[in-house]
């Protein structure tokens, strides 16, 4: 008889207090509690971590190198594992040729479909693949872009060729390639581009017969700027220096390849058709569309490839991303949307008994489409596996067989079993999650008046329809609309059209030496409070330096290479990773040694490291609701929600000018009770005199809007337009105005 539950003994992960839970199998349980009180501890670093350990043991060391990388918990015992599959928030890879169908294999049997029913014939399923040299556009490589010089970013008018009229590295004055142009006796090395001739511009630019054109002896040889750019930096094959890489960013663009038309595939391939469409053109069709137009293929040869396609189809509809096409790219999806995807992987799969861990999986879902994320967590359930869930949405709490609380609070003051019952029962518990279930913020009942506007005009990106839109300046506006409205389309072409910062929830580092103390830059006041207040030299503190352990060089642990096996990190014997001689640690400021600073959490650094530098650099991410992290706790570790809001911290140093900001669901990872400090965070900013612009599903969000524009009315070619624009209170007939109207109590 299998185990019906999972059983923890003494789980110490990070903040866990010897916790010991049981954990139902076979039911869809939610995780629940405030941010940073120890949730994801215990699903993902010790069930999920204990889980994929084990799993991995059984393969042979040469296999288990390639498999993923589990680090084993701190936990005394864990009994009733099953093999786990971890669906988590990350984007689906950074690959350009990777897109909605290849990713859910959906590309695949279209491919196969083609091979056999095409008119004409074209060959084997691979020539209806861009990422085989069969099927392939030659010019793009499959890609379906190009990249191409943007040139209109090369010039200053308004300088001389002096001044740095070249923005090109290398190109100002005192640049390597400054003297082709500016001493060669053709061009007016002292004059503002604006007033040379329009010819004389080509020429600088063009060379060739612009340069012709001018009638003025050129050098032989001569190159214009662009030319000589592409040359150095578009036409070579080798590795890119990460200077090169920011050149290419700032001063190129991609585009649509000429020859296919953003097809990715040869001549042969993209002209080829199946009940009058190429495969292009299927590729371009909503997936709703698509899924009617193949179930009219009645071949019976190939009929279990329509079935198998109708299949990945349906799956896609059923979770809500029918307005997504095939050929959309993974690298433009949300993490919302790149979680749902994940899942259509497992609708289909025939195994029971498994462990399946989904980490927010509401993220990116207007209120609106939660239902269709919650049916898909039962469908999994009833299937016969267990879902656990890491949640801070209230619909997935209802829909929950179970509720397991961490907290009561953060960091230190979280790691408890505060609550485990039904959500009926929580409702009438006292804990952090029921005492804001009960809550109600109202609608802000007196908007910000805007300064100004800035505008955005016949918007087609995506989904948008030749939108125009002003957002208001100096306020808080919410982007809001059903999944697939136009919402990210409109945030990504306002930040093209108008100079912004995006806030987004990408890692902060990916080096996981980064922490707190290195990302706020008091390494070096903490080092010299330390030598102020032991009078010796402030090297002595660095890990880097003089005070290092010798045998780790201050790193606190020892790596052993093991060839073909996984490379073992172990705690250094001799610093017993603390990381600095014991020579280092005997000089201490108030009872805290230099090691003992990595174990401070940012609100007790503030009022334990008395120094104006340390604190006003840690007092914003206090602000931002972070003061639980430890400021040696890796910045690799942080969840979307809290690099969001580290971010957000960093933009609330000294104010400068005015800029606008653009925050894409700040919310993420927050219990409810956190959205008063993300709220005080965005309010500071417009205080300072910013624009804030919020993509946003989180109704206390909504409620708290200086302005809304509410996108839709549907998702895909049903949206992109404005369905509303306006104050909140005056929002009717739109999924936003539903959503918010059956929140409100009576």
């Amino acid at each position: 008889m299998s185990q019906r539950k999972i059983e923890i003994w003494g789980a110490r992960t990070n903040n866990l207090k010897s916790l010991d839970v049981e954990v139902a199998r076979g039911q869809l349980v939610v995780f629940v509690g405030v941010s940073g009180s120890g949730k994801s501890s215990l699903v993902f670093d010790t069930i999920a971590a204990e889980a994929g350990y084990q799993l991995s043991e059984t393969f042979p060391p040469f296999v288990r190198n390639r498999l993923p990388k589990w680090a084993r918990p701190e936990v005394e015992q864990i009994d009733g594992l099953s093999p786990v599959v971890v669906i988590d928030q990350r984007r689906i890879g950074g690959n350009a040729r990777s897109t909605v169908g290849t990713i859910t294999d959906a590309w695949t049997y279209l491919r196969l479909l083609f091979s056999r029913l095409s008119t004409p014939q074209v060959g084997e399923s691979n020539h209806f693949s861009f990422n085989d040299p069969a099927g392939m556009c030659t010019t793009c490589s499959g890609l379906g872009e190009v990249v191409v010089s943007a040139v209109d970013r090369f010039l200053d008018l308004d300088k001389s060729l002096k001044d740095g009229a070249i923005l090109l590295p290398g190109f100002g004055n005192g640049g390597y390639w400054y003297s082709q142009y500016a001493d060669i006796g053709t061009f007016d090395a002292d004059t503002p581009l604006r007033d040379w001739t329009q010819t004389e511009r080509d020429a600088l630019l063009f060379g060739g017969e612009h340069a012709a054109r001018l009638g003025t002896k050129f050098p032989k040889g001569y190159e214009g700027v662009v030319e000589r750019f592409e040359r150095i930096y578009l036409q070579t094959s080798d590795n890119l220096s990460d200077r090169k890489r920011e050149t290419l960013a700032r001063f190129t663009r991609s585009t649509v390849c000429p020859d296919c038309n953003g097809d990715r595939l040869n001549e042969a391939s993209r002209t080829a058709s199946v009940l009058g469409f190429t495969i292009g053109e299927m590729a371009r069709l909503e997936i709703n569309k698509l899924v009617e137009l193949v179930t009219t293929v009645t071949d019976a040869n190939v009929a279990p490839v329509v079935a198998a396609l109708k299949a990945r189809l349906d799956a896609l509809i059923t979770i809500g991303l029918g307005y997504l096409h095939l050929g959309r790219a993974t690298t433009t999806l949300s993490g919302g949307e790149a979680q749902r995807i994940k899942t259509v992987k497992h609708l289909g799969s025939s195994l029971v008994e498994m462990l399946y861990i989904f980490d927010e999986p509401t993220v990116g879902l207007h209120p609106h489409d939660v239902a269709s994320m919650t049916r898909l967590l039962q469908q999994l359930r009833d299937k016969g596996n267990s879902v656990l869930v890491v949640e801070h949405d209230p619909a997935v709490m209802a829909d929950a067989d179970q509720i397991i609380e961490i907290g009561p609070g953060a960091g230190d003051q979280g790691g408890t079993l505060v609550f485990q019952g039904t959500f009926a029962q929580l409702r009438q518990a006292d804990t952090p999650t029921a005492a804001e279930l009960s809550r109600h913020r109202p609608i802000k009942d007196r908007p910000r008046t805007p300064r100004g506007s800035i505008t955005v005009t016949n918007a087609t990106r995506n989904n948008l329809r030749n939108l125009t839109v002003n957002i208001p300046t100096e306020v808080m506006t919410v982007l809001t609309g059903v999944a697939g409205s136009g919402k990210s389309s409109l945030a990504t072409e306002l930040a093209a059209r108008h100079q912004a910062i995006m806030i987004d929830q990408k890692p902060v580092t990916t080096n996981r030496r980064s922490t707190p103390i290195t990302y706020t830059g008091i390494a070096t006041p903490i080092r010299k409070l330390f030598a102020r207040r032991n009078n010796v030299p402030a090297s002595l503190f660095s890990a880097n330096s003089d005070g290092a352990c010798p045998d780790c060089n201050g790193l606190g642990v020892i790596y052993t290479d093991l060839a073909f096996m996984e490379s073992q990190e172990t705690v250094c014997e001799t610093c017993q990773g603390r990381r600095f001689t014991p020579d280092v640690l005997r000089h201490t400021v108030d009872g805290l040694s230099i090691a003992d600073v990595d174990e401070l959490t940012i609100t007790d650094a503030i009022h334990r490291l008395p120094d104006p530098a340390i604190t006003k650099a840690l007092r914003h991410l206090d602000d931002v609701g972070l003061g639980y992290l430890r400021l040696g706790q890796p910045l690799t570790t942080l969840s979307g929600g809290e690099c969001q809001r580290v971010k957000i911290a960093k933009e609330l140093g000294d104010p400068t000018s005015p800029t606008l900001y653009i925050l894409d669901e700040p919310t993420t990872g927050l219990h409810l009770r956190d959205i008063d400090i993300l709220l005080r965070a965005l309010d500071n900013l417009v205080d300072h005199g910013n624009t804030v612009v919020v993509i946003e599903h989180n109704l206390d969000v909504i409620r708290q809007a200086d302005w809304l524009i509410d996108l839709g009315p549907g998702a895909g070619r049903h949206g992109g337009q404005i369905s509303y624009q306006g104050h909140v209170a005056g929002i009717t007939n739109t999924a936003t105005a539903q959503a918010l109207n059956v929140a409100t109590p009576a």
